[in-house]
């Protein structure tokens, strides 16, 4: 049995019916809440005249009747379907008063809030059809993405660096496991990731990245393995905890693997003793705005740049922009601040400091018509 899967996005989420869209039309939100406040009052005014209802007939019925004698006079009266009294008003002027009274005012307020229950469910209805469409749509457009899957906590922050640097981002979440707590917002498949129509609704053929994220490990071979054959050329990342996984992991098809348990003893010892560095490099990463990082653009073979000197790419007048280092094509050497007379080969690999704004413009320069990220 093929396992059901969604497509929504996150996190904001309208009305409480899950449908979680940032390609909504903010007419139709903002109509749908305003239907929800209207409805909220016609709920309210409908449950304080049902009370007063209750003690009124109570208080006409005295001690020959209880509470539930009451609330059935008053439904049978606010509702008019015609059921015999069992508080006799044929003796009470008063009470026919107040029989009368409270079926014209509770009669008008349910009039009022059944078709506004009724437009408000199929408005939410239709926003749920119309935001999953849209999203479908969204991610059959996209190229050069990257494929997250959801699980453990680390995922979150993937898709928080991958969005704030200008990359498209689609997670794929498990069935009944909550998408991770992320400031971003992007297209969301709910499915299982080592399914291959998951991950084809994610456009991992499409994709530039995969990265499996998952608590358990055997789920993120499965998943792995799954990338691997639906697209030979994508880059896949795998995070593990346990070192003998690595190599089944690297087996499976992965590039590279990131054990955060590693991770964290590495950045405990350079807060120690190197704790300016470690500040410095924080306040990079944490910028809001996806300000300054540390990346990697790789020279094609079908762009115009090759046989030019690194000099001639003008790297110095973008803003904040800095080269520090230059990989070769060949040799896989590092060469730490290149000779600006370098010449560029295609392979070459370009590791610098740079915004968003310089990193596309030096794709752009470099990898020509490869290039298609926005």
């Amino acid at each position: 049995m093929t396992p059901r899967r969604t497509v929504r996005a996150t996190p904001v989420a309208y009305g409480g019916f899950g449908c979680q869209d940032p390609t909504v039309n903010p007419s139709d939100l903002a109509e749908f809440n305003r239907l929800r406040r209207r409805l909220a009052i016609s709920v309210i005014a409908l449950a304080c005249v049902t009370v007063v209802g209750v003690v009124g007939f109570a208080l006409i019925g005295r001690s020959e009747h209880g509470l539930l004698d009451a609330l059935y006079m008053t439904v049978i009266t606010l509702t008019t379907v015609g059921f015999g009294e069992i508080i006799d008003m044929s003796n009470s002027p008063g009470g026919r008063a107040f029989t009368l009274a409270l079926l014209l005012v509770g009669f008008a307020i349910v009039l009022y809030a059944v078709p506004m229950l009724t437009a408000f469910v199929i408005e939410g209805q239709l926003l749920n059809v119309f935001a999953r469409r849209r999203m479908e749509k969204s991610i059959a457009g996209m190229s050069d993405h990257y494929v997250v899957t959801a699980g453990a906590a680390e995922a979150g922050h993937v898709v928080d660096e991958l969005v704030k640097t200008g990359r498209q981002v689609v997670l794929v979440s498990p069935e009944g496991t909550p998408p991770p707590e992320t400031e971003s917002t992007m297209p969301v498949v709910t499915g299982d990731p080592t399914d291959d129509s998951a991950l084809t609704d994610a456009g991992i053929e499409r994709a530039a990245g995969f990265v499996a994220c998952m608590e358990s490990e055997k789920d993120n071979i499965l998943a792995v393995l799954t990338a691997r054959r639906l697209a030979p050329e994508v880059r896949i990342v795998a995070a593990t905890e346990r070192a003998e996984t690595e190599g089944k992991l690297l087996t499976a098809g992965v590039n590279a693997v990131v054990s955060p348990n590693r991770i964290g003893g590495l950045r405990m010892a350079s807060e120690m003793v190197r704790p300016k560095v470690v500040s410095f490099l924080d306040k990079m990463l944490r910028d809001e705005e996806g300000g300054l990082r540390v990346e990697e653009v790789t020279v094609q073979p079908d762009t115009s740049v090759v046989g030019r000197s690194l000099e001639s790419l003008k790297i110095g007048e973008v803003e904040g922009t800095l080269v520090m280092a230059l990989r070769g094509a060949g040799s896989g050497q590092y060469q730490f601040k290149p000779a600006q007379t370098t010449t560029l080969e295609p392979g070459m690999t370009l590791i610098v400091m740079t915004n968003v704004e310089g990193r596309n413009r030096l794709e752009r320069l470099l990898q020509g018509a490869r290039f298609s990220r926005t």
